[in-house]
């Protein structure tokens, strides 16, 4: 059986376009998330987490013919350049393959004034992923993962196994997402939309707060000699089917999966060290989580969520905030639920409420979304 390491990683969001000045500016108590005026979003001001156009005028110079991708694709080629230079895994390999985590795409193109058969061609999740893998002369048929917001961990879990098999050697994982006006008004026809910044699992939150990022995480199962390098232990996937936007009301679901994921890494809920929740500042979905973590024995380990930080990157989600667990474990540090005040739920769990420096050797990563899709998976500091 394989073990599978992460190699090297990027984050771009609003709070930076690398790892270590996101996981810096986590540190220091700073959020991405600021009220915008932007008509081509929403014609009312908005609170969201956007990657600025200050960041996009430098991914632009070093992309070779920048004004034939769109936003979205330039976000990613400039995650996976990042990554690429703090690399030794050749990208262009036949053992090497791409996995790309995304809900929406290039959706924004709805809104320009493209042909049907221009709309065709761009839309397809699987086109932008084949135009990027040929920049990094990469042949080998890209996979893409689509899963509502459990596609970023979703898109690790599938990583971990595809690698695990012997198929491959190294995989590259990305996930992003940019905001359109499309994807707000989805979300505000849902009234999910948090009028001020999230406040997850707190008495008074009120919805979340859209975000964009683009992540990469370079896998492989290369044996990594740094002892304090992450190793990805197995997860697993479940589905309530309780309604198409609402998730489960008892937790069980989400519960077994964390359950499963546990007995398949041989671990027992008192030896995580913390658990990074989807946690997006919503009444229902922060509820079924606190349910589910106490239903799996986990109601006293210490527990954060990333929204405060990112807003809600939707298939960037996953795969961001699973890098910050790699660094929270790699500098023994768990990093605070920043917005949270009270706790909120009916079965209270522990809320991280306070940087906390605190001997760690396994976190657990949970995901929910629309369809009552549920993912989870472990992560470890190499023994």
């Amino acid at each position: 059986m394989q073990n599978v390491f992460v190699e090297s990683n990027n984050i771009i969001s609003a709070l930076g376009n690398s790892t270590s000045e996101n996981f810096q500016n986590m540190i220091l108590g700073k959020s991405g998330i600021q009220q915008h005026i932007n008509p081509e979003i929403n014609d009312d001001p908005f609170w969201a987490s956007l990657v600025s156009k200050q960041q996009l005028n430098t991914f632009e110079t070093e992309i070779n013919n920048a004004e034939r991708f769109t936003r979205y694709e330039k976000i990613i080629i400039a995650s996976i350049k990042d990554a690429q230079k703090l690399s030794s895994i050749d990208f262009s390999s036949t053992e090497t393959v791409f996995i790309f985590s995304t809900t929406k795409g290039n959706i924004s193109l709805l809104e320009e004034n493209k042909t049907l058969e221009e709309l065709y061609a761009r839309l397809s999740l699987m086109h932008s992923a084949k135009i990027i893998c040929s920049l990094f002369k990469n042949e080998n048929e890209p996979i893409v993962i689509s899963n509502a917001c459990i596609s970023g961990v979703v898109a690790l879990l599938y990583a971990r196994r595809i690698l695990e098999s012997g198929k491959y050697k190294n995989a590259i994982v990305i996930g992003a997402d940019t905001i359109s006006k499309f994807v707000f008004s989805g979300f505000l026809s849902f009234q999910a939309l948090s009028k001020k910044t999230c406040q997850p699992f707190s008495i008074n939150r009120d919805g979340i707060n859209l975000g964009e990022a683009a992540a990469t995480v370079v896998l492989t199962t290369q044996e990594i000699k740094e002892s304090n390098s992450i190793q990805i232990l197995n997860g697993a996937i479940t589905n309530d089917s309780n309604h198409i936007s609402g998730p489960s009301r008892t937790g069980e679901e989400l519960s077994y999966a964390i359950n499963n994921s546990l007995q398949l890494s041989s671990l027992k809920p008192d030896d995580i060290g913390f658990i990074s929740a989807h946690g997006t500042g919503t009444l229902f979905n922060d509820e079924m989580e606190a349910k589910a973590f106490t239903l799996s024995g986990l109601a006293n380990t210490p527990t954060n969520s990333m929204k405060g930080y990112f807003g809600h990157t939707l298939g960037a989600a996953g795969i961001v905030e699973s890098i910050i667990c790699f660094l929270s474990l790699q500098n023994d540090l768990i990093i605070p639920t920043l917005g949270f005040s009270e706790i909120g739920v009916t079965t209270p769990i522990n809320v991280c409420s306070t940087i906390t420096k605190k001997a760690l050797n396994y976190c657990l990563k949970s995901a929910s979304g629309f369809g009552g899709c549920n993912a989870t998976l472990l992560f470890s500091l190499k023994n």
